[in-house]
Formats: structure tokens, sequence, C-alpha cells
């Protein structure tokens, strides 16, 4: 059986773009709707199911920002920003709001659609959590990990601090334990939106998390690397 075509939502008040733009995503495989407005979109948002939403920040009445806002409330749908080049603060803002990706006007098709797959692959690829930890402590090995208070006892009852980015880290993987996550993935768990296209501190941080949890950094054997395809917290995680 054929894969559902994923159903993208563009808003933009141009007719010539969002028409355009529509036909164009149609002919890469996409079911494709649109909206001339921030008030159509909701309305469509609320009839129809949406894999990502392709939204124009400036726009009469209602701009972007608020729409964007509203959708991530809701929905928790992928969001890929339309900008003017000089909309910088709106772009960080939309960001901010929880939208994944933009581009700027005037933009190449291919990029976006390049942008919008890649969305959908970090949208679709990662694993399913195996706990919630943010209102419980999590058991592994000699460790007892306190989401809420970003807080890592040992056994004898010793705190290590963590940094933000370590936090960040461990938390991914408690929650997807067993699973082997590729740095971008990992990326976007960690940093979300402040993730970089190219950014591998991934690795650095992965070094400094083992050299505070494993017993011989060198020889790890709670954050194992899979060659080629990031790493797995091998470590078995119960919730307390």
């Amino acid at each position: 059986m054929a894969e559902p075509q994923p159903h993208i939502l563009v808003v933009d008040d141009h007719r010539d773009i969002r028409d355009s733009l529509t036909r164009y995503l149609r002919d890469h495989g996409f079911r494709t709707s649109a909206a001339a407005d921030a008030s159509a979109a909701r309305r469509l948002g609320r009839e129809s199911a949406f894999d990502l939403v392709v939204l124009d920040i400036m726009m009469p009445g209602e701009d972007g920002l608020s729409l964007c806002r509203w959708l991530g409330e809701t929905h928790e749908i992928p969001i890929v920003l339309l900008t003017a080049v000089a909309d910088e603060t709106d772009r960080i803002i939309g960001l901010e709001m929880g939208a994944d990706d933009y581009v700027t006007k005037p933009f190449s098709p291919r990029e976006l659609l390049a942008r919008i797959r890649a969305v959908l692959r970090r949208a679709t690829a990662l694993p399913a959590q195996r706990n919630q930890p943010d209102s419980s402590a999590v058991r592994f090995d000699r460790w007892t990990f306190h989401a809420a208070q970003q807080e890592l006892v040992d056994d004898d009852g010793v705190a290590v601090a963590l940094s933000t980015g370590e936090y960040r880290l461990l938390l991914a993987f408690v929650r997807h334990p067993n699973h082997v996550l590729s740095r971008d993935q990992l990326l976007d768990l960690t940093q979300g939106k402040e993730a970089q296209v190219f950014d591998r501190s991934i690795d650095n941080q992965v070094s400094r998390l083992r050299r505070k949890i494993e017993i011989d950094p060198a020889n790890p054997r709670l954050i194992l690397t899979v060659w080629g395809g990031g790493y797995r917290f091998a470590a078995a995680c119960e919730g307390t």
C-alpha cells in the first residue's frame, strides 16, 4: 500500500504566490490546501488535519505571527515561515513561537521544498517517547535523574551539576532509551529552533555527559556511538 501523501496548508495573501506554490507542491507529491488569510487558515485547521503549514508572516488583518502562536498552541503542527529579507525580528519571534524553519522572499521553490521535506523528516523520524520524566524521577544504572528539578544524583546521594546542554541531552536520552538517535534528531530534541543545520556541538555535549555519568568515559557503556547512525542510550530506565 502506498504511503499517504503529506497534506500541506499554504497561507499567503498573495494569490500568485499561493497558487503557484500549491501547484508546485502538488507536482512534487504533496496534497495541498490554501488560505488567503488567518481566518481562512483557522477554519481549515478546524476542518482538516495537516502535516505542515507554510505561513507568510506579513498578512493584512491578523498577521502570521499571531496565527503561528495559535497553531502551536492548538495543533502542534510543523510550520515553515515565509518572511521578507528585512523581517529578522519577526523571523526570530516566529521561531520562538514554535515555527520550525523559514525561507526569505523572494525564495526558490526548490529551497522551500527541501526545507519542507527536512522538517517533515524530523517530525516523523523521532521515536515515541518511552518515558515522561518531567514530573517524576528516572532511575538508570547508578543514577537518579530528577528532570523537573534538573538534578542528577548518584546512589550515594551526591548531586552532579549539569549544564543546560547536558541536561537537555540526558532528557532526550531517557525519553528514548535504546533507540538510535541521529545527530540531527538530537539537535532537534535538545536545541529545537536554535539548532544550526551543520552544528556538531552534540558530539561535544555527549563527551562532556559521558565524563559525568560513565565509570570509564573512554569505554562507555551507557551512551553508545552507532557508527554512521548517531548515539544510543543503552541504560534501562525506570520511573520512580
